[in-house]
């Protein structure tokens, strides 16, 4: 089986394969202080509750935005797993181009989210993941990055807004029953989200614009798309897996371009 990994600033996201069979998936909390070892135990752990046998694992492949994290992961796969994990990059062929100043500045999880949008929607996309950051990355015809945007996510924007507010309670972020606040709860609440929906759909909006002609697919995933696409005038579809789809995809790539080499 397949192990891929999404290490994101916030959360990992950890899947296994069997094919193309999604087998399980996992969230953990991104600590960039934590050791081999201690990754190496908790993965195990993750397994053994689901009834894995570690021996299962026959490669693995990691896209990581945590540099930190990097040294663990790959020696604990080797240890745990003895498996030897590949780290989506720049250089790494992926099956899209990337038009970009400087390619190795482009987040390998929006480089992942492309390919898995444009393989399996076979037109150009528009995706927007809501993480730490929510971005905006679109890739079009022939599958070719184009670039995007990055803004603050959501929960990190309402973190900033309670951190500098003294009387501003924490608040769950969920859509409220209206618009209008009638406490100051339900009045963050609705700020935060609607305001959060005219931002992403005013961007979309503006990269639309930019495209003229284009029949863009829009596509979100991470954490809150669900929250946000329900409200969204743009986007089509939640796709709560599409990063580790794109690893797989890109696994499939490398592994089929090996064994062409090697005849």
């Amino acid at each position: 089986m397949l192990l891929v990994i999404d290490v994101g600033n916030t959360n990992t996201v950890l899947g296994l394969y069997d094919g193309t069979e999604l087998v399980d998936h996992w969230r953990v909390a991104t600590n960039p202080m934590t050791t081999t070892d201690e990754l190496g135990v908790l993965y195990l752990s993750l397994f053994a509750a689901r009834g894995i046998d570690k021996r299962d694992v026959e490669a693995a492949i990691v896209s990581n935005v945590v540099p930190p994290m990097a040294h663990p992961i790959r020696r604990g796969c080797r240890r745990y797993f003895d498996v030897s994990p590949v780290f989506v990059t720049s250089d790494t062929d992926t099956g899209i181009e990337v038009r970009y100043d400087n390619p190795a500045e482009v987040g390998a999880d929006r480089v992942v989210n492309a390919v898995a949008a444009y393989h399996h929607h076979k037109r150009p996309c528009i995706v927007v993941d809501f993480g730490t950051a929510t971005t905006f990355d679109v890739v079009l015809d022939p599958g070719v990055y184009t670039g995007g945007v990055i803004a603050p996510g959501l929960g990190v924007a309402l973190e900033a807004l309670i951190g500098r507010a003294a009387r501003l309670p924490k608040v769950e972020i969920k859509k409220p029953a209206s618009i209008m606040g009638f406490n100051t709860i339900s009045a963050i609440q609705a700020g935060t989200v609607y305001g959060y929906i005219g931002l992403v759909d005013g961007i979309v909006s503006r990269i639309l614009d930019e495209h003229p002609g284009v029949d863009f697919h829009v596509v979100s995933t991470g954490g809150l798309a669900a929250l946000v696409t329900e409200e969204s005038q743009y986007i089509e579809s939640v796709e709560p897996f599409l990063t580790l789809e794109g690893l797989r995809l890109i696994h499939e790539r490398l592994v089929a371009r090996s064994a062409g080499d090697a005849a």
